[in-house]
């Protein structure tokens, strides 16, 4: 059966001006922090809380989700910037070989967790109308729901890719196979999407195209993974007393989506240049144990000060 194998040669953004592009990828970060902030305000609302501190969590989230993610990718991934293109770290910008406008690339969802652990840690000092975890326990089911946009903007960026597999389900991702400057050196087309499109679909070019393997789209696997833990999280909260129970829904959270991403690895190509390895797990599954450890704890023994 091959009727799911496909070729990905997307349109990863819109031209703007000069090098400035207006990133698909971009736009899914911007879906999944709307999408948290009604979630949040449904939340709000039924459990009667002023919504005048909506919008600074908000903020805080935001900030401390893409820093957090940033700073991750970088100390777990792409060490080398920090002497080779420190500036890129912080900024949308690549300036290593050449200005250019990339938009915030390079983001690792274990360091957006601990950035949004400290995040809230840090908005609960200075709104004291509910405790951290009662924050926490609810922040998550919005972080599910935006991780499921977040998947499908690495997949039309072709980042994060799978593995090569002969199974039903692989994807020849070609913009992740030649780089800019492979593809208009090999096709003598000037323009990168104009060349990328000219391998796609061009029979001049079939070789090229033959030599792109066929991969697990393991950004998708995620995605719709990460349908059922947000589903999950909103059953439990909504039909159950469980959500009532400090820490609970905090630790389900961890325990599914690191569980996840444990087992995903397994279909996944290394992320970063550099990466270490241990007991056959990779970087991405060493670093998702000692979440889904801390999940346990907070779903079956942790007590708040105040039932102590």
């Amino acid at each position: 059966m091959y009727l799911l194998k496909f070729d990905w040669n997307p349109i990863t953004g819109i031209d703007i001006v000069g090098n400035f592009k207006l990133h698909f990828y971009s736009m899914m970060w911007i879906v999944a922090f709307l999408l948290g902030w009604y979630i949040m305000k449904r939340i709000f609302t039924k459990e009667k809380v002023n919504l005048e501190y909506l919008d600074p969590l908000f903020i805080y989230t935001v900030l401390a989700t893409m820093l957090g993610a940033r700073l991750g990718h970088v100390l777990f991934y792409q060490s080398e910037l920090i002497s080779e293109d420190f500036f890129s770290i912080f900024l949308p910008f690549r300036f290593k070989g050449g200005f250019e406008f990339t938009g915030f690339q390079g983001l690792a969802s274990h360091g957006a967790a601990i950035g949004i652990i400290i995040g809230m840690y840090l908005y609960r000092r200075k709104y004291k109308y509910k405790s951290l975890m009662w924050i926490l326990d609810r922040v998550v089911i919005s972080v599910a729901s935006g991780a499921v946009f977040i998947r499908i903007g690495n997949f039309i960026n072709s980042e994060i890719i799978g593995k090569v597999t002969d199974s039903s389900f692989g994807v020849r991702f070609i913009q992740e196979e030649y780089t800019k400057n492979e593809a208009i050196q090999l096709t003598g087309i000037q323009s990168p999407q104009e060349a990328y499109n000219a391998i796609a679909s061009n029979p001049q070019f079939q070789n090229l195209l033959e030599a792109v393997p066929y991969r697990h789209p393991a950004q998708l696997y995620e995605s719709f993974c990460y349908i059922f833990v947000f589903l999950i999280l909103w059953y439990v909260y909504n039909k159950t007393k469980k959500s009532e129970q400090a820490g609970f829904l905090f630790g389900l959270f961890l325990i599914m989506l690191w569980t996840i991403r444990f087992f995903v690895e397994f279909v996944k190509e290394p992320q970063g240049d550099e990466y270490i390895t241990m007991l056959g797990l990779n970087t991405g599954q060493m670093l998702s144990i000692p979440f889904i450890l801390i999940g346990l704890y907070f779903m079956f023994l942790f007590k708040p000060k105040s039932a102590q």
